[in-house]
């Protein structure tokens, strides 16, 4: 696992450190007064949360650049900021089954600005008419990168790579079919990863996917929806078997938040809000806090069932 991967910081922190605000979560303004630390979301649906109740859930916590209502993830990370004690003001930039070349395209005026951190996500096959292909994420991902580090040369960029969609590996018709439930994760890792490679100005990659992979090999998430549901155990995705659900995103902003901030989400806890006020049971949020701290720091999936 590369440097860049691993993410700035993360592995400094310990869990017991959640309630201290870390040096580079808050700045100080012109006036020496502290001001909260900028975050910009962009993506596509994946990120906003379709077809699930994340998709408005605390929306007016957020800037929605577009102006469309949404909460999605970017507000379930911005509540668990608030929860861990920081401050993020937190906008997003999305719109759905779009790519990063589309959003450079069209919306590259809106978010031409200094960031602090900014979090990117490609569209889930990367190519919509070549599956697996990364050439456009590792061109679009540069040129945006390169961008938000010229308006600020500290910005933390990073990419978000996606999950698995079952959709794709157990239907004929999918790019993946046939292949094991973790292998589109895998590939999607792979291609993220030359991309933060390709570019200096990518600082690191939040591994969605892998904590997809994680809660299913932990014992904790049913792999294949098309056949139901094990009794006890999540389903990831939603009805259509391709965004996710709201354990899904729930999962995503978790994977999201340590990324950013270095913090250990197993702090929060059952009392978690997000969680509670979305549906989740206490112990499945303490379940998906657990596996999204062992996938980016590398522990056994397979030993969160004992």
């Amino acid at each position: 696992m590369t440097t860049k991967t691993i993410g700035k910081g993360i592995a400094v922190f310990a869990a017991a450190m959640l309630a201290t605000t870390p040096a580079f979560a808050q700045r100080a303004g012109g006036d020496g007064a502290t001001q909260p630390q900028t975050v910009l979301f962009i993506g596509n649906s994946f990120t906003f949360g379709a077809h699930s109740a994340a998709l408005r859930y605390r929306a007016e916590t957020i800037a929605d650049l577009n102006g469309d209502g949404i909460g999605g993830v970017p507000a379930l990370f911005k509540l668990f900021t608030e929860e861990a004690g920081l401050d993020y003001r937190v906008s997003a930039e999305t719109s759905p089954g779009k790519t990063l070349e589309w959003h450079w395209q069209h919306k590259r005026n809106v978010v031409d600005h200094a960031w602090d951190h900014v979090v990117m996500q490609e569209y889930s096959v990367l190519d919509r008419d070549d599956p697996g292909n990364p050439a456009k994420l590792l061109e679009y991902s540069a040129k945006f990168a390169q961008m938000f580090a010229d308006e600020n040369k500290h910005v933390d960029v990073s990419l978000t790579a996606t999950w698995t969609r079952p959709d794709q590996t157990y239907k004929p018709d999918g790019h993946w079919y046939g292949k094991s439930v973790y292998q589109m994760a895998r590939d999607l890792r792979r291609s993220y990863d030359r991309a933060a490679e390709n570019s200096s100005a990518i600082d690191h990659v939040n591994p969605v996917g892998q904590a997809f992979n994680c809660a299913i090999k932990a014992g904790f998430a049913d792999p294949d929806p098309y056949d139901g549901i094990t009794f006890g155990q999540l389903d990831l995705w939603t009805y259509d078997h391709y965004h996710a659900g709201v354990a899904g995103y729930y999962l995503e902003a978790l994977t999201v938040f340590i990324g950013i901030t270095g913090k250990d989400p197993r702090a929060f806890g059952q009392s978690e809000r997000a969680a509670s006020e979305l549906g989740l049971s206490p112990r499945q949020a303490t379940r998906l806090q657990r596996v999204a701290w062992a996938n980016i720091h590398d522990e056994s999936c397979e030993s969160l069932a004992k």
